[in-house]
């Protein structure tokens, strides 16, 4: 191993484009940070009680990436480039590259890594025979296996397959590849028919333009927290931070920078259901809501059952459907040669009374559809419109200020928006379990939780609207405080109910 290799890694950098200058921020801004940033923490704190976790910033990450690297090159005794990629071909599982390694055919884990065996040197790579570089009749000029061109020898650059290209030409290739396709990890050879990987080292090496440095450094570590199990960056824009669980879960956590998401599948805060169920959920909303618009505006033939919309005329309607061309009544969907007018008594009560009951059944599954899509949605749209109440808040803080009302008096309003917006989006995702979820009595308890928390959040809404005064502001400080305090008490018990029963198997979900 060359002392370029040994030393590569201690100048990693995390790739993070994102720091801020030390002097962008002034003393006020530095009290509203700390401020927040207190609030924040006790926030984590609070999280981490119930499910542990830790954030990590983009440095941390590279240096957890590095150690792994640097012990696979001391137990194997490779180059640290080629642990690297081992690692990569492994998704980082150490216990799984030894066991290959040291229980398996080395010379296949290195072909199914794309890499040359450092412990032996191949005389075939891929099939096709490596011979020495083609040489034109002068000796100290080579033809490049890119641009075909012959260069003078000191102009080109060998890889470990044998191939090799004049450097513009690699080079051109290298950020091509990191810039434009996004591979960092997995660089080929850019011979035909080779698909050796490029190591890192020769890679820093070439690259001369330090944002194609960045880059690829960065689409290494992505790499890294991509392919752990337990790590996953925190989604916020601009954000470069990773939260690393001791075990997954659907469940929220908060990242420094106040963003809040779940671990699970990365997505906003979703309690209480699991992140499968939001996926299904997703999936099926565009029909949901597809259906609701066609059980409102059709009926169904009482034929070929081929959903029918009338737009204007008598009742008397002709199915156009293929094979169909039945005609029936509008109003009572019998047939027409069965009746003259929807008054007359049916002949068949039985058949009648079946098909009444199927018409009920699918009516309830129909209303079921609508109801909880259409609170599904109303929710959604509040949080939208509650999202301005930040605004809103602002600016009231600001009126108050001239009449020397103290912060501390004002600040209240800002903590009950977040009170509020963490209820409303708990309250989306209820509508979501419910929907799925089968009735049984816990759920029966479940619907309690779920009406005490939407008539505790409505209260809170309206006083977080009553008009606030200099002379007022004290005593709706108070009945705030109360409200969010019971609020978020609202909020937890039912999603710990929720939490109670996916452990001890309580809730039955349904298609």
């Amino acid at each position: 191993m060359d002392s370029e290799e040994e030393t590569f890694y201690d100048e990693f950098d995390s790739g993070n484009e994102s720091r801020r200058a030390d002097d962008a921020y002034d003393d006020d801004d530095d009290d509203v940070l700390v401020e927040a940033e207190s609030s924040n923490s006790t926030k984590r704190q609070t999280e981490m009680d119930e499910y542990p976790f830790e954030v990590l910033s983009t440095d941390e990450i590279v240096d957890r990436m590095v150690d792994s690297i640097r012990q696979v090159n001391i137990i194997m005794d490779i180059p640290e480039t080629t642990a690297r990629i081992l690692l990569s071909h492994f998704k980082w599982d150490k216990e799984m590259l030894m066991d290959s390694f040291y229980g398996g055919d080395q010379d296949k884990l290195f072909a199914e890594a794309h890499l040359i065996n450092p412990f032996r040197k191949p005389a075939v790579v891929n099939g096709p025979e490596i011979t020495s570089p083609r040489s034109t009749s002068d000796a100290d000029t080579e033809e490049c296996e890119i641009c075909f061109m012959v260069v003078p020898s000191p102009m080109m650059t060998g890889l470990e397959c044998g191939h090799r290209f004049c450097t513009q030409c690699l080079v051109q290739h290298l950020t091509t590849k990191i810039m434009d396709q996004g591979i960092g990890q997995s660089i080929s050879c850019a011979a035909h028919g080779c698909d050796i990987l490029v190591d890192d080292a020769t890679v820093m090496r070439l690259i001369r333009d330090s944002k194609v440095k960045l880059r690829y450094q960065r689409l290494i570590t992505n790499n890294f927290v991509a392919c752990s199990r337990l790590l996953r960056w925190c989604p916020s824009p601009g954000c470069n931070n990773a939260i690393k669980v001791h075990f997954m879960e659907s469940r929220p956590v908060t990242c420094k920078c106040s963003h809040t998401f779940c671990i699970g599948c990365g997505e906003n805060c979703h309690e209480p259901i699991k992140c499968d169920l939001l996926r299904k959920w997703t999936r099926s909303y565009n029909g949901i809501q597809s259906f609701n618009w066609i059980s409102i505006n059709t009926k169904d033939c009482p034929k070929c059952n081929a959903p029918i919309q009338k737009i204007d005329g008598c009742n008397f309607i002709v199915c156009r459907n293929i094979h169909c061309d039945a005609e029936f009544c509008w109003e009572c969907l019998r047939l027409t040669n069965s009746h003259f007018h929807c008054s007359d008594r049916p002949k068949n009560v039985q058949k009648e009374a079946e098909k009444a009951n199927a018409e009920k059944e699918a009516k309830y599954v129909r209303d079921q559809k609508l109801f909880y899509s259409s609170r599904y949605m109303n929710h959604k749209q509040s949080l939208k419109f509650e999202e301005e109440l930040y605004d809103y808040v602002e600016r009231k803080m600001k009126e108050l200020q001239p009449h020397d009302v103290p912060w501390c008096d004002v600040n209240f309003l800002k903590e009950t928006v977040d009170i509020l917006l963490q209820c409303r989006q708990t309250l989306i995702y209820t509508y979501v379990f419910a929907y799925y979820a089968r009735k049984n009595n816990q759920f029966l308890i479940f619907e309690e939780n779920q009406r005490d928390l939407e008539i505790a959040t409505k209260i809170l809404l309206g006083y977080l609207k009553r008009d606030i005064t200099p002379e007022n502001v004290a005593d709706i400080g108070t009945k705030l405080s109360d409200k969010c305090i019971y609020c978020d008490k609202r909020r937890k018990v039912l999603v710990e109910h929720v939490h109670e029963g996916y452990e001890k198997n309580w809730w039955e979900f349904t298609e």
